[in-house]
């Protein structure tokens, strides 16, 4: 979801504006989701690079990320959404650990779709602690296999993506989903994050369905 700060430096407002603005692209994804049926939908929202940015910049994101899911728990409810919350919990600020764990407890039994936010998140430090995990479970090298390996990702069952887009006109997965992105189509987008329209999400499920996938067969 990139684009937010720009937005913002754009329009000569401060940056947790750009992030605030950022959360109805959310909103309006998730509902053209729904619309079109589609049951799971990822959203890289803080990744552990991030932590480089100031102080106050990480506030205001994990503020603004707080709000958010408070206002949109009923959402959820009536639109049977499961939210789910994919990355390294240890480096999840303290105010924020508890509305995390309300917010999946609340959404459990949602079936229409499973939104995951990959809240301090980092597709490197992801097979990092699968490998440690691994170890620690002393499995035998000889009978690793991609299956089992991906039951160790912090990602466990979760499918690997169809599509993976990327806004705010930079080409590049920035650390997103590495091993799970072997076969995805990958979609980079010009506008920036806030100014993402149910239009440009069309677009890109209309060209993803011309698409042939063979992976590799």
């Amino acid at each position: 979801m990139d684009g937010n700060r720009r937005w913002a430096q754009k329009r000569n407002l401060r940056l947790w504006e750009g992030h605030q603005q950022g959360v109805q692209a959310v909103r309006t994804t998730t509902m053209f989701c729904l619309k079109e049926k589609i049951q799971h939908l990822s959203f890289y929202t803080f990744s552990i690079e991030n932590f480089k940015r100031t102080q106050v910049e990480q506030r205001d994101i994990f503020s603004c990320i707080a709000d958010a899911l408070k206002i949109e728990l009923p959402f959820f409810l009536e639109k049977g959404i499961r939210v789910r919350f994919i990355g390294d919990r240890t480096l999840f600020p303290e105010f924020i650990v508890p509305l995390c764990e309300q917010i999946e407890q609340e959404t459990a039994k949602g079936k229409v779709l499973t939104v995951y936010f990959l809240l301090c998140y980092g597709a490197r430090q992801e097979l990092i602690a699968a490998a440690k995990k691994i170890a620690e479970a002393e499995v035998n090298y000889s009978t690793l296999t991609t299956k089992k390996l991906k039951n160790y990702l912090w990602t466990g069952q979760i499918p690997d993506p169809d599509i993976i887009i990327r806004t705010g006109g930079v080409k590049r997965l920035s650390n997103f989903l590495l091993y799970q992105a072997a076969y995805s189509e990958l979609c980079f987008l010009d506008c920036l994050w806030p100014d993402l329209s149910e239009h440009d999400l069309h677009n890109v499920i209309t060209e993803f369905k011309k698409s042939k996938r063979t992976f590799g067969r």
